[in-house]
């Protein structure tokens, strides 16, 4: 099965970046921990369309920001009127480790933004590439990445028990 495979994406950074603005509808802030619920829910809802699961919020959050990778201008959160529509979580080491983005905000450039946000922090602290992972068969999320100009490094085998998007 494709979901049982992903493939690690890596975007150079040396070069010129794609251009976007960010989207009018949207604000932008670092993750700060009275966000977590928020923050929490929607990576629940990212999970259940992309596979895999996330642990309960208490467990979560002790996780993450205690994660010797983890940073909090490294985790953008995203907010319309009605509250928290996206995340970009990355780590230290130049990883995109989650990107998602609630359904009723799909379709408006969130995505790309919020990728192009990460990309220029990594880029201000001098990284030469960012990576992610996402599941082979989520056609979405690849054409996103590629459009940002990611490109495939390899093939992998996803664990049984960590599939993540």
């Amino acid at each position: 099965m494709a979901s049982d495979y992903c493939l690690l994406m890596r975007r150079d950074l040396t070069g010129d970046l794609p251009s976007g603005a960010w989207p009018e509808a949207f604000t932008l802030e670092r993750y700060r921990p009275e966000l977590a619920e928020a923050v929490h829910g929607l990576m629940h809802l990212g999970y259940q369309d992309g596979g895999g699961r996330v642990p309960a919020l208490d467990s979560w959050r002790q996780h993450f920001e205690s994660d010797a990778e983890y940073d909090p201008q490294l985790c953008l959160v995203a907010r319309d009127a009605e509250g928290v529509v996206g995340v970009v979580q990355a780590w230290t080491s130049a990883y995109i480790k989650d990107l998602v983005v609630h359904p009723r905000a799909r379709g408006q450039g969130l995505g790309r933004a919020l990728l192009l946000q990460a990309f220029e922090i990594f880029r201000q602290r001098r990284e030469a590439f960012v990576d992610l992972r996402v599941l082979e068969d989520n056609q979405r999320a690849r054409g996103l990445y590629e459009s940002v100009g990611m490109q495939v490094i390899r093939r992998e085998q996803v664990p049984q028990a960590t599939h993540s998007t």
